[in-house]
């Protein structure tokens, strides 16, 4: 697909992101004021860690489309780690808060009122409605560009569903048994799933920040590439690092000294070539070095 039509679609997935995000903080933001549900105020709390996430989602995808510059010569992908990182924290904030709140109303010498579980049943079902269809949309999306951050963006839409069950499941428990200890449980579990969101993005963020190597299956399937690609007689110093959803590789291939440069070429251009299209991600820089001769026998 060529890389407008990308940016294209990537683009408008994200601003969807976005949109959906205010949108369903506009009306968590009436159902906890109608209800003083503290499941809600999860999902809500959830909803704006979406919405930084979105908006950061949206300038990474932005920012990391520009062509390598003078002063980036490996591109701007980087951005979406940064980002990622950045989100990790306002994650385990929000994670950190949400556990001392439901903590404070279990301990709570009385119970909490809530009030009109109905229209907040109402404002989840609408919540869910809409990210819904935002996921399925972001799947389309990602399945046409292959864009890692969008990718990632749905996966984190699909988890809030829970949260949102939750919360509905909260309210009716409330409303017919009484239950309102669920509430509660529901935030800590919620809690719980950003927490653990957070240290998944963060700990990914961190090691692409710190250039660490790309995922070990990538890199073995570059090597068995080499291995049994004709005219490489042997390799060495494969190296590796991610920087967003991109995958620099660098790759020392040893060829028969005696052939004339132009077939030396062919024959790393061709590695090069059978290595991108196996894996699209990646930013391939193969070197050329003299086999050693035979052993003599």
């Amino acid at each position: 697909m060529p890389d407008t039509e990308s940016l294209r679609l990537n683009l408008s997935a994200a601003r969807a992101s976005v949109g959906v995000a205010l949108a369903l903080i506009a009306v968590k933001i009436w159902a906890l004021w109608v209800t003083g549900a503290l499941s809600i105020a999860a999902s809500l709390a959830d909803s704006t860690m979406d919405l930084i996430m979105s908006l950061g989602a949206m300038l990474a995808v932005r920012y990391a489309a520009r062509p390598p510059d003078e002063d980036h010569a490996f591109g701007h992908t980087s951005a979406e780690d940064l980002t990622a990182f950045v989100q990790s924290l306002f994650l385990t904030a929000a994670a950190v808060g949400l556990v001392v709140s439901a903590v404070s109303r279990l301990m709570a010498e009385a119970p909490p009122e809530l009030a009109r579980e109905g229209a907040g049943i109402v404002a989840m079902v609408i919540s869910m409605a809409l990210t819904a269809g935002l996921v399925l949309w972001q799947g389309h999306v990602a399945k046409r560009t292959g864009n890692r951050v969008i990718a990632a963006d749905r996966l984190h839409y699909l988890a809030d569903l829970l949260p949102a069950m939750g919360a509905i499941a909260a309210l009716i428990a409330s409303r017919l048994w009484g239950l309102w200890q669920l509430d509660a449980a529901v935030a800590l579990i919620a809690a719980l799933v950003l927490a653990r969101g957070a240290w998944t993005i963060g700990r990914g963020a961190w090691d692409a920040l710190m250039d660490r190597r790309a995922d070990p299956e990538i890199l073995r399937g570059i090597a068995r590439i080499t291995e049994s690609w004709p005219g490489v007689r042997g390799w060495h110093d494969l190296k590796s690092r991610t920087a967003g959803s991109r995958v620099f590789v660098n790759l020392h291939i040893e060829l028969d000294g005696d052939q004339s440069l132009r077939e030396a070429h062919d024959i790393g251009a061709g590695l090069r070539a059978a290595i991108l299209d196996a894996y699209p991600q990646a930013d391939v820089i193969i070197h050329k070095d003299v086999a050693a001769p035979p052993t003599q026998p």
